[in-house]
């Protein structure tokens, strides 16, 4: 082969289709190493768990019930409520079970006077500052702790606020904001990554806010209801729900859960549809489920009006 300026080139050698290249050792991957096992005691029990685990793992693991209200196994725990907290020994103060990686010969303690004594404030200080009338897991451990909601007084600090309604799929109600942060971190890094909302202000001002408190619909929510899936008390809640309570018709003793798939497409989410007299109230996601560990879109968790429309001449 020559150029126009008589410079020859000379062909390389290929090898041919019908003769295999020769490959180097395919790469192993190295097996995982087992974790180390810890061993420490809980109220007096010992207990072996892997390393990395928490306190609240442990806990867990021999079947002591620790209150929990910030946090999720789905979610980064965030040490916001500190009604977990426990009795380490060799600690100056409680350390809360939901975060604190477990260290070898560890003594803790889940359930003395003072742990009993700090879970009751913590209980009795939220009681004042926020309606839980629609947070049944709360009102449940301030009952196991002879908590008093109106040892602070009766006016709640938080309460006076109006709901905002500014979309038909769900409300804010932040009169019963506990400022756990469940909502903004499944907005954010640990499911939706949309990062609609966030704790804006300091102090007594903290509340969880769009960005610049624009109204909802022109933030970048997305609608997923993923930060609905995981309030604790019903600060965010379906609008069908509030439109039920607010008409009094709302009955959890009536109503049935049926576990299905969502129909629009492939992805395999698992749904809970929540029934009551015939029509769906509300639809959730299972937290355990492999495929969606509790989230959905906007259209398996809000998109199921079409069930319940009545055909032509109906």
């Amino acid at each position: 082969m020559s150029r126009s300026n008589g410079e020859t080139l000379h062909t390389l050698d290929a090898p041919l289709a019908t003769i295999p290249v020769p490959r180097g050792p395919v790469p192993q991957v190295p097996p995982e190493r087992e974790p180390h096992s810890i061993e420490i005691k809980i109220d007096g029990e010992p207990v072996s768990v892997p390393e990395g685990s928490t306190i609240l793992d442990a806990a867990r693991k021999l079947g002591v019930d620790t209150p929990t209200l910030c946090f999720l196994e789905s979610l980064t725990p965030v040490n916001a409520c500190r009604v977990c907290v426990v009795e380490l020994e060799g600690s100056r103060v409680l350390v809360p079970a939901c975060s604190r990686k477990v260290e070898p010969n560890m003594s803790i303690t889940t359930d003395s006077e003072r742990v009993r004594l700090s879970r009751r404030l913590v209980l009795e200080f939220l009681a004042s500052s926020v309606d839980l009338s629609t947070a049944p897991a709360v009102q449940a451990y301030m009952d196991r702790y002879n908590a008093d909601s109106e040892r602070f007084g009766t006016i709640r600090a938080t309460v006076a606020q109006p709901v905002k309604m500014d979309n038909e799929l769900y409300v804010r109600d932040y009169s019963k904001c506990v400022l756990c942060y469940k909502c903004v971190e499944a907005c954010g890094c640990d499911a939706q990554n949309t990062f609609a909302i966030a704790v804006a202000g300091r102090g007594f001002s903290s509340h969880i806010a769009t960005e610049f408190d624009i109204p909802l619909p022109d933030s970048a929510c997305v609608y997923c209801g993923n930060c609905i899936g995981v309030c604790p008390t019903g600060a965010l809640m379906f609008k069908s729900e509030y439109d039920m309570r607010q008409a009094g018709t709302w009955s959890e003793s009536r109503q049935t859960q049926t576990d299905t798939i969502c129909p629009y497409c492939g992805v395999g989410c698992g749904l809970t549809v929540h029934q009551q007299d015939g029509r769906i109230v509300r639809v959730t996601s299972p937290l355990d489920h492999s495929v969606t560990r509790g989230n959905l879109c906007i259209k398996g968790r809000f998109g199921w009006q079409f069930v319940q429309i009545q055909p032509l001449g109906k």
